[in-house]
């Protein structure tokens, strides 16, 4: 068995070479989504949990990802300090009993995804309030303030889309985390409407008899959905502008036997028709600022082949950037139809940096790269993520980029060899330089900024520690300055003797 299986990842790792002869994207998003809904972090204390915590971080960085989708709101609840809602049960084994040593997760992961260059997304479900497994709510649970707003399906409880205090009051949580930690992004999951239950009516008669305003009651839920989401932008805008807000959709948007010209050669759960999820609306309207469909099937699927979709999502990427939501246990754990001898991770990833319009991908789970199932992390450490990659540009948000760094100099210190410079001057928070991206080319070769092979680091620090030698090789340092947006300045050069 062990040589059978020694076999399958020589034979992946030439798959991966024959696959990815192109050159390594230099901007490209490279998420990782860490959930606490399966339990991982249930009870496990303050000290064990920052441990883990570190680990999965620290591994992740080694496989070049450079931002975390972290789950901080599953159910109407926290996994940070909220006077809106209740510690979660899913951090402390019982909803709102704070943890012991006291802490404070969202703020934690901040700082330590910014220590290591990644960014933070908040991720939050925003409808669901309470799922299958949780037996109480907490005194301060929002159905105990208003159980009027809210229903119950196939036992779930959920916020009802079609009331407006609902989207006013979950647009109050999220402006709430962002006025108090410096998170990057704000992220939404699949959850919309309920996914479909046999025997199960979603139960809103009543709402819409109060507002469905004559609508088809179809087309009603769907601009209850289409409200919030525009509502939530406007929100984040409104605070902190530079916040990046983007989805996670299911991976159907729609079936050809409903849609002929729109739909994909799929036959699924649908986000049209059964979430009432309009995505592709969204993005026309630019109301999110990326998209990372779940594309968690493989190649041949019968019903949802990975092939077709992520070339479905390529063709209707709009205006946004696209981000392919991944499945790492599918994806090694699936044969590639065209070399069975290896899995499916190789023509994925070249079909993910081939198509049009996609920027990235987001790995489920986090904890799938850390463990290294197949030899996943190890691919994306040697070949995919070998170099380093500054996030996709936002136009739509932001496209001034900062000021150059200022006084670039080499200076022999106590701790080696430095490169020092000093970051511009700036009056507004998003011209603000926040990291720093070192390029290096030995002498003679051309300083060519647009390939990700000459970027050494791309560091928070205004200093980069230099690999002296001996002094007889010359190669000339660059140095950018980045903004929120990863805007990047233009470049300050040097040439130093190693």
């Amino acid at each position: 068995m062990k040589k059978i299986h020694l076999l399958f990842c020589t034979l992946f790792i030439i798959g991966v070479l024959d696959l990815s002869a192109q050159h390594a994207p230099k901007r490209e998003f490279r998420g990782a989504w860490i959930q606490c809904v399966n339990g991982q972090f249930s009870g496990m204390g303050t000290i064990k949990m920052k441990a883990t915590l570190t680990h999965q971080l620290d591994e992740l960085k080694k496989a070049g990802i450079n931002a975390i989708l972290f789950q901080v709101r599953p159910e109407a609840d926290a996994l940070y300090a909220s006077k809106l809602e209740p510690w979660s049960r899913f951090l402390t084994d019982k909803q709102g009993k704070a943890p012991t040593p006291y802490w404070d997760p969202l703020q934690w992961m901040v700082e330590q995804c910014h220590q290591r260059g990644m960014e933070l997304h908040a991720w939050i479900n925003p409808y669901r309030a309470k799922t299958k497994g949780t037996k109480e709510l907490a005194a301060n649970h929002p159905y105990r303030r208003h159980p009027e707003r809210f229903f119950t399906y196939d036992g779930l409880l959920l916020f009802d889309p079609g009331i407006p205090e609902n989207r006013s009051y979950i647009c109050s949580v999220v402006t709430d985390i962002l006025r108090r930690y410096d998170v990057d992004g704000v992220h939404m999951d699949d959850y919309f409407y309920p996914y479909p239950s046999p025997g199960h009516k979603i139960p809103d008669d009543a709402t819409y008899r109060t507002y469905g305003n004559g609508m088809n009651r179809e087309d009603w839920r769907r601009e209850n959905v289409n409200l919030f989401i525009k509502q939530m932008r406007d929100s984040i805008r409104a605070v902190k502008p530079w916040v990046k807000y983007g989805v996670s959709p299911f991976g159907i948007y729609r079936n050809k036997k409903s849609d002929p010209v729109v739909g994909s050669a799929t036959r699924g759960l649908q986000n049209y028709d059964d979430l009432y999820a309009d995505v592709l609306k969204w993005v026309k309207e630019g109301w999110v600022d990326y998209n990372i469909p779940q594309v968690y099937w493989e190649i041949g699927h019968p019903s949802a082949d990975y092939d077709v979709l992520v070339r479905w999502w390529s063709e209707h990427a709009g205006e946004r950037p696209l981000f392919i939501g991944q499945d790492v246990d599918r994806t090694v754990g699936k044969a590639d139809p065209q070399n069975p001898n290896t899995h499916q991770m190789a023509r994925k990833m070249h079909l993910q940096r081939t198509l049009p319009g996609i920027h990235g991908s987001c790995q489920w789970y986090a904890k799938a790269v850390v463990d290294n199932k197949g030899n996943y992390a190890t691919a994306l450490r040697q070949n995919y993520h070998r170099y380093p990659a500054l996030q996709p540009v936002m136009p739509w948000i932001d496209y001034k980029a900062p000021k150059k760094v200022k006084k670039l100099k080499a200076v022999w210190t106590s701790d080696g060899y430095i490169l020092f410079w000093t970051p511009a001057r700036s009056r507004k928070e998003m011209d603000r330089a926040i990291q720093y991206v070192v390029y290096r080319f030995e002498k003679g070769a051309k300083v060519n900024l647009e390939y990700a092979e000459n970027i050494i680091a791309i560091t928070n620090e205004p200093f980069y520690k230099l690999p002296y030698e001996d002094g007889s090789e010359r190669y000339t340092y660059v140095v950018t300055a980045l903004d929120r947006l990863h805007n990047e300045s233009k470049p300050s050069k040097i040439k130093v003797k190693l």
